[in-house]
């Protein structure tokens, strides 16, 4: 669809020398296209978009006025529709999946290979801009050497001495922003760990870090351990109440991860600004699946509270997922997942996290029987009520007005089922599943998680002076997600990327 006259090397030169002191500014004109914006109350047909560099600088309805350049790369967007970049809002791209610390230095070469994949991955899928939840500028700067690679945010991480996640268990990159920003309540400086000074670890304090870091927003967690289990000490009320109050003062939102009833009433009366998981455990209710009047006032309670909420189903999936024995073989797979990786995930030594898993999840003579179909039908069983609890949730909150924020929380674990960009394809379509129409799915991953995240001036709309991170599809995707599925282009800060350009293997 591409029609201007230079070719794919003079255009990767263009690019280059655009940022050169002294070279004419680049331009893109898009004409004759649809445009589908969340801002719009209706598709604008027959529209046309200049772009001058990395920002939206014109939109027409018709044909761009003619300026005399003859330098513009011109797309004919006739019978296709342009829609704003997507937003994932909870990623962690220092996590790789199915490799865990002890696993990268012995893999050395298929941790490369991920990693060089990873932002071509969500590219593939569209996700032109993402948030890491726990991360540094460090991270960031590394991130920004790749050669295409979707904007990245980044929010602190803010866990508690002994708290979630265990730091003895994430990655290096993580451990850096857990210890950097580790908070110490008021009162228990005893337990600040060796090399963690309490005086420099206040909510005031890890804030004021952050906001010099360049951090976008703050991370906390409410964990005291999984479903029933009640092993890990979470934090005080007052403690990320005095959390919140520093960050909103330095105008920045904050995150809480939170995924049990108890989690999320107690991030509600924390006053967070978002909840960065949907509600499976049911704390004291887990044999419930229907929403209980409890989860039912809790969730009413966020609604009150004007919350953002991220449903994270694909979490759960990603688990689940592992005991498919059919899953490396799925059509996708290989579209965004280097061979190198699927190859190791396959092997006796990339089965280890399901290993970690099966003790849980399947019951001992299934387990012992490596019967792989048994295992699959086991594993399925064991997580549907909280899958199920999420979705009745997830239906809730989207049928109540709920600003619902997409985001996948990828890689969740060191499950190899949570692959960048393919989760996010696949969160759509347990929202679908849900109840959200198209039209919500679309506004969660654009709009919405622009406006609770403070980017709105810059990404989540189609208007003059954003940025130009931008999908050029064959459908509308706020009447159908399969228009997700056949991405023509991709603009990233003004450049056309040729979708197929970015899979594995290219």
């Amino acid at each position: 669809m591409l029609t201007a006259r230079h070719s794919a090397s003079a255009l990767a030169l263009i690019v280059f020398s655009s940022y050169c002191a002294g070279t004419p500014a680049y331009e893109l004109r898009i004409e004759h296209v649809t445009i589908v914006s969340p801002d719009r109350s209706a598709p604008l047909r027959d529209a046309s978009i200049k772009v001058i560099d990395d920002r939206i600088t014109a939109i027409v309805h018709g044909s761009l006025p003619p300026d005399g350049s003859s330098e513009a790369d011109i797309i004919d967007g006739r019978g296709l529709y342009i829609i704003p970049g997507l937003i994932d809002s909870h990623v962690h791209t220092s996590d790789l999946p199915g490799i865990d610390n002890s696993h990268e230095p012995a893999r050395e070469q298929i941790a490369a290979a991920i990693r060089k994949q990873t932002p071509r991955s969500y590219l593939f899928f569209g996700y032109t801009t993402l948030i890491d939840l726990i991360s540094t500028p460090e991270s960031i700067t590394a991130w920004n050497t790749y050669e295409a690679h979707p904007d990245l945010y980044f929010c602190g991480g803010v866990e508690i001495p002994g708290g979630y996640p265990r730091i003895q268990f994430v990655s290096a990159e993580d451990r850096r922003s857990l210890t950097r920003y580790m908070l110490v309540q008021r009162g228990e400086e005893g337990k600040a760990p060796a090399g963690i000074d309490p005086v420099e670890h206040t909510p005031e304090a890890v804030v004021a870090r952050m906001k010099q870091d360049g951090a976008l927003c703050v991370k906390t967690f409410y964990e005291r351990g999984f479903g029933e289990v009640d092993e890990l000490p979470a934090p005080r009320l007052d403690t990320i109440r005095d959390l919140v109050k520093a960050a909103h003062a330095a105008h920045m939102p904050v995150l809480i991860h939170a995924n049990g009833t108890d989690a999320q009433e107690f991030a509600v009366k924390a006053g967070a600004d978002i909840i960065a998981h949907g509600l499976w455990h049911w704390n004291r209710e887990q044999e419930a699946t229907e929403l209980t009047p409890r989860a039912k006032a809790i969730l009413d309670g966020v609604l009150k509270a004007n919350m953002g909420w991220q449903p994270t189903m694909q979490v759960l999936y990603g688990l689940q997922d592992l005991f498919d024995p059919g899953y490396l073989s799925q059509p996708g797979i290989a579209r965004v997942v280097p061979a190198s990786a699927i190859e190791w995930y396959r092997s006796a030594q990339g089965q280890w996290f399901h290993g970690a898993l099966a003790p849980a999840f399947l019951p001992k003579p299934v387990q012992e029987s490596h019967d792989l179909q048994a295992q699959w039908n086991a594993a399925r069983a064991f997580i549907a009520p909280p899958i199920v609890r999420d979705r009745n949730a997830t239906h809730y909150m989207a049928t109540h007005g709920a600003r619902i924020l997409f985001a996948t929380d990828t890689p969740s674990a060191p499950t190899y089922a949570n692959q960048p960009g393919l989760n996010g394809r696949r969160e759509m379509q347990h929202m679908l599943d849900a109840g959200m129409t198209p039209l919500q799915i679309f506004r969660a991953a654009t709009q919405t998680n622009a406006e609770l995240l403070g980017l709105a001036g810059e990404v989540g709309s189609i208007e003059p002076g954003k940025r130009a991170n931008l999908l050029l599809l064959r459908a509308d995707p706020t009447q159908t997600i399969q228009a997700y599925d056949e991405i023509v282009k991709v603009i990233l800060r003004g450049r056309v990327l040729d979708r197929e350009e970015l899979a594995a293997g290219r």
